[in-house]
């Protein structure tokens, strides 16, 4: 008989993953305290590099059947969740998402249900490479100047350089103009450098 585990994830301290807990179980699982892993991690995170989920992956056996709310608990995108799923169905585990209707990720239509996903989300990104393009290429057909934006004019510049090459301190510079002791270190960097608009901090 198969062993039914819950992975629920929240992304910061001040939520719960009561709420995903409640839905497997309304969902018709029974889950046994031990086998209800939950961690509080950014799902920036790949599902592999959380030490919750890590675990999780180390305990599992062929037949087991793994259950997530939605598929983002499962992954920080379509690539690592169907990362994820493959390596899960390598082990002979199950992957069962309720936001999908129950479908089982490892299984031939839930690998397609995958493949579907994951062309959106390349497609999806795509565009916004596109869009982001564009706004670039039209700002500097307009004249506009791209970047961060100066910390410093070129005669503070020349002057926190000749201060460094005097000794003065990275600590003092930067309370002196304000700014960072990194901007100061970049200024130091960029010097004898042809200018560049974000040169100076």
């Amino acid at each position: 008989m198969s062993r039914v585990f819950a992975y629920c994830r929240v992304s910061t301290a001040d939520q719960t993953t009561d709420n995903q807990i409640e839905e497997i179980r309304a969902a018709g699982f029974s889950l046994e305290e031990h086998r209800i892993v939950v961690e509080t991690i950014s799902g920036s995170v790949a599902a592999l590099g959380r030490p919750g989920f890590a675990k999780l992956v180390d305990r599992l056996e062929r037949n087991d059947l793994v259950v997530v709310s939605k598929l983002d608990r499962l992954g920080r995108n379509a690539m690592d969740v169907r990362a994820t799923v493959d390596l899960l169905a390598e082990l002979g585990v199950r992957v069962h998402c309720l936001a999908l209707g129950g479908i089982d990720l490892a299984s031939p239509a839930g690998r397609m249900t995958m493949g579907v996903i994951a062309a959106v989300a390349e497609f999806e990104r795509d565009l916004l490479i596109e869009r982001t393009q564009a706004g670039l290429n039209r700002a500097k057909a307009e004249g506009r100047t791209l970047g961060r934006p100066r910390a410093l004019s070129d005669a503070q510049c020349e002057a926190a350089i000749a201060d460094r090459g005097a000794g003065v301190s990275l600590g003092v510079l930067a309370k002196r103009y304000g700014v960072s002791r990194s901007a100061i270190q970049r200024i130091e960097k960029t010097a004898g450098k042809p200018r560049r608009v974000a040169a100076c901090g």
